[in-house]
Order: structure tokens, then C-alpha cells, then sequence
């Protein structure tokens, strides 16, 4: 792939390997943003392209940890079974772990720092919408495009579902990701960059590391879906069992932003 300004954020989050660490690190959006060009990203952000497009080409050629994986090539079934075991498993065992933190440095530092208070309303918020939505992907959307994956492997039909194609569930929950990103913004926001205060305790200084690596395994999680997952299984669909996607709306148009 060439590291050009004319290619879109989200090309570079899934064909350059440690594209989104550096996207990370630099504030670019290349979760639900990533319809941008980099030249757009660069210019949203206030950045030269330059800068962006040589720290691409570095991490490309640095060593990778990890598995190293290309989910594009991987099955659909082994991906959600990635989300549910990496992300979904991360997420929920940080919310109540995060909850707890919350309370602590609250309960401890909120008289001086009521911006305390404001974060974790905040974080709350984003708790009570992230567990039903995780919940409908492992019950209702990822057991679907197992099935459709499976029939398609088998050239069998497709049972149509009851939500009547996967564009539906799919708008549904890059809508929810917007809300997400959105109260993500807001805690960025509230806690300066997640920056500790010169008299935070060491349970403050811990809460704002751990939201910091909170946000970062959300935004990656939130690309495997929007970026890899949610296109494939649309397609598959389409070529699959293009009656159940001819009344489906346009899945290209919903446009949603992290950071």
C-alpha cells in the first residue's frame, strides 16, 4: 500500500501494520472517522501530512508485536470470536474495575477537584450503554453473520433473520459507537488528556492511566468493527443473498466520529 494524502485514514488503519498506534498517538481519528483522506485528517487536526505519513512508514517497517493477524483475510467467525475474547472481555472486566477507581479518587479528591465528579457521571453513562451493546453483538448481530458465513461456506441459503438484513443491526450499532466516541470526547475533555493533577494520589494518577489505555483498546475495538467486520459481513451478505439487502438503506452514508 502506498502512504499517500490521498488515501483514507481507514485504508491505513487496516493495511499498514501499527497504523492505528501511531493514529493513537497523533489524535487522529481512524475508528468511525476513518472515511477521511489522511491530507483531511492532517488538516482537521491541525498536523503536516508529512509528519503523519513518515511515522506510517516507520511503524510499517518496525517489527510488530502481537499476532500479527490480517483480519481481512481471517474468517468472519474468528473475528467476532477476537472481539468478544479480547475487547468485550477487556471492556467489561475495566468498566467495574474503572467504577471502583472512580469511586475511590472521588470520595478522596472530588471536594477539591468537582471535575471528579463530572468525569465519572461521564463514564457512567458510557458503562450503561456499552454493556447492552455489547450484549445485542454476541446475541443478536455476530451469531448472525456466523450462520451467514457458515451457509455461504455451504452454499446453502441464508435464513433471513429477523431484523431483515445485517445493514440494519450494523447502522445500529455504529450509531451506538458514535455515543460512544462522543462521551469519550467528553472524558478526554474533563480530565485535561487524562493529565493527574501535581497533588494526585497514586489511585488518581492510576484512574487516568487506566482510562487513557481504556479509551486506546476502545478505539481499536470500534475499528475492527466499523473498519473490518461490519464491510465484510455487509458484502458477504450482498453476494450471498442480495434480496435480503435491496430495500437496505445506503450503509456507506452514516458517517460517525471517535475522538
Amino acid at each position: 500500500m502506498n502512504i499517500i494524502a490521498t488515501v483514507t485514514v481507514r485504508d491505513l488503519a487496516v493495511g499498514v501494520p501499527g497504523a492505528t498506534r501511531v493514529f493513537e498517538s497523533f489524535g487522529i481519528d481512524y475508528c468511525c472517522g476513518g472515511h477521511r483522506t489522511l491530507a483531511d485528517a492532517c488538516r482537521e487536526a491541525s498536523l503536516q501530512v508529512e509528519d503523519l505519513t513518515r511515522s506510517l512508514e516507520e511503524a510499517w517497517r518496525a517489527p510488530q508485536p502481537g499476532s500479527g493477524r490480517d483480519w481481512r483475510q481471517e474468517s468472519l467467525t474468528a473475528l467476532t470470536e477476537y472481539i468478544i475474547d479480547t475487547h468485550h472481555f477487556f471492556t467489561r472486566q475495566e468498566l467495574d474495575r474503572l467504577e471502583n477507581l472512580f469511586d475511590r479518587v472521588c470520595s478522596r479528591h472530588g471536594e477539591n477537584r468537582p471535575e471528579l465528579f463530572e468525569a465519572q457521571k461521564t463514564f457512567y453513562r458510557l458503562k450503561q450503554d456499552l454493556i447492552p451493546h455489547m450484549l445485542k453483538e454476541e446475541q443478536v448481530l455476530f451469531p448472525y453473520i456466523t450462520r451467514m458465513e457458515e451457509a455461504a461456506r455451504e452454499g446453502r441459503a441464508i435464513p433471513p433473520p429477523f431484523f431483515g438484513t445485517a445493514r440494519n443491526p450494523v447502522r445500529m450499532m455504529m450509531t451506538e459507537h458514535d455515543t460512544a466516541g462522543d462521551l469519550l470526547r467528553q472524558l478526554r475533555g474533563v480530565t485535561k488528556g487524562y493529565t493527574t493533577p501535581p497533588d494526585g494520589c497514586i489511585s488518581f494518577q492510576t484512574l487516568y492511566q487506566e482510562l487513557a489505555a481504556f479509551e486506546a483498546d476502545l478505539h481499536q475495538h470500534i475499528h475492527l468493527e466499523n473498519n473490518v467486520l461490519f464491510p465484510r459481513s455487509v458484502e458477504m451478505e450482498e453476494i450471498s443473498a442480495p434480496d435480503l439487502s435491496k430495500s437496505a438503506g445506503e450503509f456507506n452514508g452514516h458517517r460517525c466520529s471517535v475522538h
